[in-house]
């Protein structure tokens, strides 16, 4: 990375310093702006309260019928996120191309905001059977979260030298937990008390989708004012869509080991997101816990989060961010093995399943996009953190559709959520196997004394 992607005040005589942690203090509001859409509704509401309305329009065998196929009402929220996520990587690379191309990321990523914060407002329309209604403004939501965390992430190279990166990317993560929590406590107090301000349970949940989609549109009004486009550098080859993707993975094949830990991470990040987005209905649907006991183990999960961030980043700097990674897979194998003996209608046991979710979350995530900064060449961060969103996101549809399939053929949540394990021990096994310190090497980057 060259210094002038960095240079964010100089050329006006402003302090270079300043302007970067000016610019830094606006990135990390993203965070804070869509972080709670993750949360409040696709890790807590919109998951049982879409089943919910799904159910309400099913026929006497418990089926709904969108575009005349047959889907258990169960599954229709895991098959939804499965669906946006294939629409996301669609889009991810024509995005990204233009992005790349032009220099104009700010544009983008007001376009993919808005539209994602559009949706989410519009979910306050979800009720009686409108299934399909929620079905399509979740399609529409997460992809567009989808394509506008690719443009946030892309912005990290340009505003932080490598010396501050880790620490940016870090306050950023705490930006959106705080947000998170914040607004969950909200919703707790609104969905508790609903009652007593006149509001059935479903116009509640649904004053909590659409006040998401507002918040965040109202927050990303402060990264799109701080942060600044740079022109495209002269060596890029502007290419359109899947080409800019095939082009970056031409490259990356010259770096096997590169690919070795995205594949890796691919297939274990996708049983987290799973885990995340998932967890609420498995608490509703199977251990028959109320909408309150789910919003404060997601709060538990929340607040946790950053503890075991925190606590991660500890022993990475004592073991090795690999070895601290492969020991989070393990504890994510046994949480989940545990939750499949949770015992319904025990609130408390679930809380303790949502601590040990919290305290490897964070850690599991943050650690992993740190690893991958030292396996990417100088000078072609942006190109290869968009893979490595795509990465994130390119196999995340497949566990929704492993949990969903799970459920219709056996009919219990408790073996969908153990069929989770399966991409704990394969990602376990694919990451022991990458040599990282001889891959960092061979990006042509320093081997640090610990990674």
């Amino acid at each position: 990375m060259g210094t002038d992607t960095l240079r964010t005040g100089a050329a006006d005589g402003a302090d270079p310093a300043a302007a970067r942690r000016r610019e830094q203090r606006g990135w990390y509001f993203y965070d804070w702006a869509c972080s709670v859409y993750s949360t409040s509704v696709l890790t807590v509401f919109l998951g049982p309260y879409l089943t919910s309305v799904a159910e309400s329009a099913a026929d006497a065998d418990g089926y709904v019928h969108p575009l005349g196929i047959p889907v258990r009402a169960g599954s229709f929220f895991a098959y939804s996120v499965s669906l946006s996520v294939i629409v996301a990587v669609l889009v991810m690379p024509l995005v990204g191309a233009a992005a790349d191309r032009s220099g104009r990321k700010k544009p983008l990523l007001a376009a993919a905001a808005y539209t994602g914060a559009a949706a989410t407002t519009a979910m306050f329309f979800l009720d009686g059977d409108r299934y399909l209604l929620g079905g399509a403004l979740l399609v529409v939501a997460n992809a567009a979260q989808s394509v506008a965390m690719m443009l946030y992430n892309s912005y990290l190279p340009q505003i932080a030298p490598p010396e501050e990166r880790d620490a940016v990317s870090s306050r950023g993560w705490a930006f959106g937990y705080a947000a998170g929590s914040l607004v969950l406590i909200v919703n707790l107090v609104l969905y508790t008390g609903h009652d007593s301000v006149g509001l059935s349970e479903s116009a509640a949940v649904r004053i909590c989708l659409a006040s998401a989609g507002l918040w965040w549109g109202a927050f990303a009004l402060v990264p799109l004012r701080r942060l600044r486009d740079r022109r495209a550098a002269a060596r890029e080859a502007p290419l359109p869509g899947f080409r800019q993707l095939a082009a970056t993975v031409r490259d990356m094949r010259r770096r096997p080991l590169t690919l070795a830990f995205l594949l890796a991470y691919l297939v274990y990040n996708d049983g987290i997101q799973t885990v995340i987005s998932q967890a609420s209905v498995y608490g509703s649907e199977e251990l028959d816990l109320g909408q309150s006991t789910l919003i404060v183990a997601v709060l538990l999960v929340q607040v946790l989060a950053v503890v075991g961030a925190l606590a991660l980043g500890r022993l990475a700097r004592r073991y090795g961010a690999k070895r601290t990674i492969l020991g989070s897979l393990v504890a994510w194998t046994v949480t989940l093995g545990a939750g499949y003996f949770l015992p319904a209608g025990a609130p408390a046991w679930f809380f303790v399943l949502a601590a040990g979710i919290g305290l490897v979350l964070g850690g599991s995530q943050a650690l992993s996009r740190s690893l991958f900064s030292h396996l990417v060449p100088a000078g072609k961060e942006a190109e290869y953190f968009s893979a490595y969103e795509l990465s994130d996101r390119g196999m995340s549809w497949l566990g929704p559709l492993l949990f969903g399939l799970t459920y219709q053929l056996t009919g219990s949540y408790r073996d969908a959520i153990i069929s989770l394990v399966a991409f704990f021990v394969i990602g376990f096994a694919l990451l022991a196997r990458v040599p990282v310190r001889r891959a960092i090497g061979d990006a042509g980057n320093p081997i640090p004394e610990r990674i």
